[in-house]
């Protein structure tokens, strides 16, 4: 039985305000509880969501890719599942909301769409966020969600509503969105702005923080947190002029985030692939080359860095496929449930990872998550898919 969404949000907004009240009101008894986990000791991992929905033909196939990083020089160094495929069942939808909570739950369906815009999902088991922080004593600025300004719904999937993991064991966030709020905020209370500039800007802020309603007037900055979006400021200003755009913004927020917050659980949901919806072939596959463009400067600084080189381990995967129809003059504008948009591919590379290694067997996306999940030394107990046994070495 589906869950009434207007029900659950009621709740969970009951629920947000005393597990939001406990983390700030105790922060001694939270900082005990972390002290009594054990340190992460596992592989360091970054997940890439080559997202937007792309189809193999562009990706993985060797002589018709628009990313030759990931199918000519990563494959080599890992395990490459050619047949991963979003379950052709009912309720399984193909679209980059959904497909993102697949890839982070190892679940399909267990959320709900809480009804104020398209993919407004909260989900009601754990993601592989609360797990990784609930089982280790890692800080929620080293495990974090880097995500376009495009898809600011995607914001929030930080953290599940489940009662035994939720806010408490949510991942930080890094995007444009992030770093608006942050700074308009900073200008307000150093009072910047007065009068009717004031009055604007204020509600500006409102606005933006109430997109975020679960955590809404309850979002603290950490000091690194901080630390990391003044450095962004005086380093490109803030006009939205100066740094990259797109997913080149990502690429960049993700070597940032390399090298000043040291992250042990990073996940970066590219997107440019989707603005093929304008309708024209050249944004997605330019969409793809700035994705490929970016796995390769993130693998470039993990190699270059004695702490990560040895001790990272990669999964690039999709959120989903993408529509082939050759009576279109583009033939792979969406992904609407059609039989190639289940159709994606998984790529694992790095430490504990067998290298050039093609496998062709079916397997699902949702096995991406308890995967993972043996790999960081934690089993998802929520979710729904299978170990895949031959990445391992």
């Amino acid at each position: 039985m589906v869950p009434n969404p207007r029900l659950n949000r009621r709740s969970l907004l009951s629920y947000g305000a005393i597990a939001g009240a406990s983390l700030l009101m105790q922060p001694q008894s939270w900082a005990a509880n972390l002290a009594q986990l054990p340190p992460y000791k596992g592989s360091n991992v970054i997940l890439i969501r080559f997202g937007g929905g792309v189809r193999r033909r562009e990706t993985i196939d060797p002589d018709h890719t628009y990313a030759p990083f990931l199918r000519h020089v990563l494959t080599k160094q890992g395990t490459l599942f050619t047949q991963m495929e979003l379950d052709q069942i009912e309720g399984v939808t193909t679209s980059h909301g959904e497909g993102t909570l697949y890839l982070l739950t190892g679940k399909y369906g267990g959320f709900i769409n809480s009804g104020d815009f398209r993919d407004r999902f909260e989900s009601q088991v754990p993601t592989l966020f609360e797990y990784l922080r609930k089982n280790f004593a890692v800080k929620d600025h080293e495990v974090l969600l880097i995500n376009g300004e495009d898809r600011t719904a995607e914001e929030f999937f930080s953290f599940s509503n489940h009662h035994l993991f939720g806010v408490n064991y949510r991942c930080q966030v890094l995007s444009l969105y992030r770093f608006k709020v942050y700074r308009l905020r900073q200008q307000i209370e150093a009072g910047y702005f007065q009068g009717q500039e004031l009055q604007q800007k204020t509600k500006e802020l409102q606005k933006l923080e109430s997109l975020d309603y679960r955590n809404q007037g309850r979002y603290v900055y950490t000091s690194p947190l901080s630390q990391f979006w003044d450095e962004w400021q005086q380093y490109y200003s803030d006009s939205g002029l100066v740094n990259p755009r797109g997913d080149r913004v990502l690429t960049e927020l993700a070597v940032w985030a390399l090298q000043r917050l040291r992250p042990k659980f990073l996940m970066v949901n590219y997107n440019d692939s989707d603005y093929v919806h304008w309708g024209f072939p050249a944004h997605y596959t330019n969409g793809i080359a700035i994705i490929d463009r970016g796995i390769q400067r993130i693998f470039e600084t993990v190699a270059a860095d004695a702490e990560y080189r040895d001790n990272t381990t990669f999964c690039i995967v999709p959120d989903c496929g993408r529509d082939s129809n050759q009576f279109l003059s583009v033939p792979f504008q969406h992904h609407f449930n059609s039989p190639s948009a289940h159709e994606i591919f998984a790529l694992f590379v790095g430490k504990g990872i067998k290298n050039n290694q093609i496998v062709e067997k079916k397997v699902s996306q949702i096995d991406v998550a308890p995967t993972l999940a043996q790999l960081m030394g934690f089993k998802a107990d929520y979710a729904e898919g299978k170990v895949l046994e031959e990445v391992f070495v």
